[in-house]
């Protein structure tokens, strides 16, 4: 059976004519097999059950190239049948079902399948909103991606399609593909060496944030990328999900200022600080003829190694800015990028990240903004309005002005783990979007920085998709609890109820990133991330301990468990925290004693719930990292790689604990030490009289922790150990007496006059944006 690929871009939106916005069709790719390979992705799911759902792809289900799935199942009929305008509609379809008539549950996490006998019967038409379901953030490549293997991209693409994604990243192997473009213009190997970074950093280097840092690679790790990137590459196309491969951004290594003289190049600005030798590659002239000889080499390149889906990534600008304002320079290298891609491929459609309107709204005015966008044609052009739930940049840059745009969450940042979310926002601000006047917006996104966290945002998220209006977040949380762990409990549903009013409604546009002061370098005046009452989590910690007679079996309750006893320890941590330096600021002793042990105490509590999952094991990451290499010299520089991400993010702690994790193994042997050092200094300081000197001390505690956390090779478990109920069962009863002491709202009103202090300078910015000319 030969079937067609949903890979049909259309920018003829509902936009009024204020816009000039173009119709694009591309002749779809003829492919084989889609519809076995959803059925496969059935039985890998089911098992042998996949026999009771009979599938088949009619592509006149879809209007307007948005994707639609029709269930129907009769009580005469054992099976189920699923018509999908797509191999992709079909896998969304059969979720679909799964989900909402079977009360079954697939995540990051762990799958709760429930298949009543008989299967329910079924007669509904679902319809896509929009063209697009896009998903990935260029940085989860290194925060999440950078060692997985293709079991776990197998089961990860099976996600994409059960949910209905229909465009994602597809940046394996293009480092490969750079090294042979770079040999053809007789870079050396040494050069190449100095620019490729290690895999941890991939991410900022293809971006051109950074060069060197980490690496370098290897052939065997090109190799190996190149094969995995054969096989994403083959089952997107099969479930019909358009890849997005990288475009050339104009950037390129040092040597090519020697390699060609007589060329126009500018260093790219120092990203967060990065010494010389890890930092500014250069960013070619959109005038100079080399520009489009590397781009034409390049891509060539590219396209015979992976072939085309006509949709490429580029973001040239990414938290770097233009060396110059003027509107006509960013027009024109806005025109050289996209002539890149089309005099290669005509189809092209440029995917571009916005966050870089959202990283510097002061520089990047409204005039400098469309000048950039509307340099190439309308509809050629694909933002991604990457922060959409908290700031979104559509409302005030016009709609993109006109480029289709697409409404993302992004939500996480590095990978950090902690429970938050903007449930209101999401269930609301994209019904918004998509009807505001002059809407160009085409789909939704998730595009957080990390994954396999906070999974009840995703789950949301994904729903936006199909949804015509907002859910009742209460009667939603409730379902989902009850999915998520096979079957309805009070206890439980009561606990995700207290986390939607507290952590899972956070209402404010400041970023959060995360930065939680158990996971950072100690100090003073560290502000605590509270937006809520804590005494709603001791709650839901309460309630969800509390259905271990019912839920013991299911592991998704364990996980969550764990996660809710992390987050309780976190906020305990808080308030421990400013304690102890209340009372050494008091020069206050024994009081001093008491905080520091219940912030030691603290610590050793949390690295002990935290070893009860393997979600939550350094291990695991840190093995992952190491069966990447080929020699164990590979296997050592990978090692280097996993952990210094998680900890010092640059050889001199340039991007300090910003991908923090909360995991067993970096607790213990990394978070304990830097805060018993920490603990220690300031006892000596008390004891002594000595002023606590915070340059010392930063300087003493990279040498003596941090730094020598990234350099060793320790082995962690990568086994669960201990009983994951008990634990976070002894730890409530320990702590719940520490909890009802708290002084929450002064937790509450700190935080809230950071984000007062943030919001004032926020308007000022804009209001300079309102005055600055370009």
């Amino acid at each position: 059976m030969e079937r067609y690929c949903f890979f049909t871009l259309v920018a003829a939106l509902a936009v009024p004519c204020v816009f000039a916005v173009v119709q694009i069709d591309y002749s779809p790719i003829l492919l084989t097999g889609q519809q076995q390979a959803v059925e496969n992705l059935i039985e890998r799911v089911i098992g042998n059950a996949s026999r009771l759902f009979n599938v088949s792809i009619n592509e006149n289900l879809s209007e307007g190239n948005k994707a639609a799935f029709k269930l129907t199942k009769e009580t005469s009929s054992d099976q189920v049948f699923i018509e999908g305008s797509s191999s992709v509609a079909i896998a969304w379809g059969f979720h679909y079902y799964l989900k909402h008539f079977c009360d079954s549950h697939i995540s990051w996490d762990y799958d709760e399948i429930n298949l009543p006998q008989p299967l329910p019967d079924v007669n509904i038409t679902v319809n896509a909103n929009d063209i697009w379901r896009y998903y990935q953030n260029v940085c989860t490549w290194s925060y999440s991606y950078v060692w997985w293997d293709w079991g776990r991209w197998e089961r990860e693409i099976d996600w994409m399609a059960l949910n209905g994604i229909n465009m994602a990243l597809a940046f394996n192997g293009q480092e490969a593909v750079w090294n042979r473009v770079y040999k053809k213009f007789n870079m050396k190997e040494a050069d190449i060496d100095k620019h490729f970074t290690g895999p941890a950093f991939l991410a900022w280097g293809r971006m051109g944030n950074m060069r060197g840092f980490g690496g370098p690679l290897n052939d065997n790790w090109h190799e190996k990328s190149l094969v995995l990137q054969h096989k994403i590459l083959a089952r997107m196309r099969l479930l019909g999900i358009n890849p997005v491969l990288p475009a050339f951004s104009g950037q390129v290594p040092r040597s090519f200022k020697e390699l060609f003289p007589g060329s126009t190049f500018t260093e790219l600005p120092k990203w967060n600080n990065f010494a010389d030798d890890y930092c500014c590659p250069l960013l070619l002239s959109p005038t100079d003829q080399q520009f489009e000889k590397i781009a034409d080499s390049y891509m060539k390149e590219m396209l015979a190694e992976f072939g085309s889906d006509h949709v490429y990534a580029c973001d040239t600008f990414n938290e770097m800015n233009p060396h110059s304002g003027d509107t006509h320079y960013l027009a024109n290298m806005s025109r050289a990028i996209y002539r890149s891609m089309v005099q290669v491929d005509p189809k092209s459609i440029w995917l571009l990240q916005g966050w870089l309107f959202h990283n510097d709204p002061i520089f990047w005015t409204e005039s400098r903004a469309k000048a950039f966008l509307t340099a190439v044609p309308a509809g050629s052009m694909i933002v991604l309005d990457l922060h959409a739930e908290q700031n979104p940049q559509y409302t005030r840059l016009s709609s993109f002005f006109g480029q289709p745009f697409i409404w993302c969450m992004l939500h996480n940042f590095g990978g950090t783990l902690g429970m938050h979310g903007s449930v209101e926002s999401v269930n609301n601000n994209v019904f918004i979007a998509r009807t505001a006047e002059n809407s160009s917006m085409v789909g939704t996104g998730l595009t957080p920085e990390g994954i396999n966290q906070n999974y009840v945002m995703y789950e949301l998220m994904t729903e936006m998709g199909y949804r015509k209006e907002p859910v009742n977040l209460v009667e939603w949380f409730t379902n989902y609890a009850r999915r998520r762990y096979g079957q309805e409990n009070e206890e439980a549903a009561s606990g995700w109820k207290y986390l939607l009013k507290s952590t899972y409604n956070y209402t404010q546009e400041k970023s959060l990133h995360g930065k939680y002061t158990i996971c950072r370098r100690p100090g003073f005046n560290i502000r605590p991330q509270i937006w809520y009452d804590p005494s709603d989590v001791l709650a839901a910690w309460s309630h969800l301990i509390s259905a271990s007679n019912k839920l013991a079996e299911s592991k998704n309750y364990a996980h969550d468990v764990v996660d809710i006893t992390r987050q309780a320890m976190q906020i305990l941590f808080e308030e421990a925290y400013a304690r102890l330096i209340k009372s050494y600021d008091a020069k206050k002793q024994d009081q001093f004693q008491t905080e520091a042990e219940n912030i030691v105490k603290i610590l050793a509590d949390l690295e002990k719930i935290l070893a009860t999952n393997e979600k939550f094991l350094l291990g695991v990451w840190i093995k992952a990292a190491r069966d990447m290499g080929y020699t164990p010299l590979d296997a050592n520089l990978y090692e280097y790689n996993a952990r210094n991400q998680i900890t010092l993010w640059g050889p001199n702690g340039e991007i300090l604990d910003y991908a923090t994790k909360q995991w067993s193994g970096i607790v213990s042997h990394y978070y304990a030490p830097r805060w018993k050092y920490f603990i220690t200094t300031l006892n000596t300081s008390l004891t002594e009289g000595i002023p606590f000197n915070h340059s010392q001390f930063s300087q003493d505690i990279f040498k003596h922790v941090e730094q020598p956390f990234t350099l060793d090779l320790t082995m962690f478990p990568t086994k669960p150990d201990g009983d994951t109920v008990e634990t976070a069962t002894d730890l409530y009863n320990g702590w719940h007496n520490f909890f009802l002491t708290m002084n929450a709202m002064q937790s509450m009103d700190d935080f809230k006059e950071f984000l007062h202090f943030w919001k004032l300078i926020l308007i000022l910015s804009r209001f300079q944006i309102g005055v600055i000319t370009s």
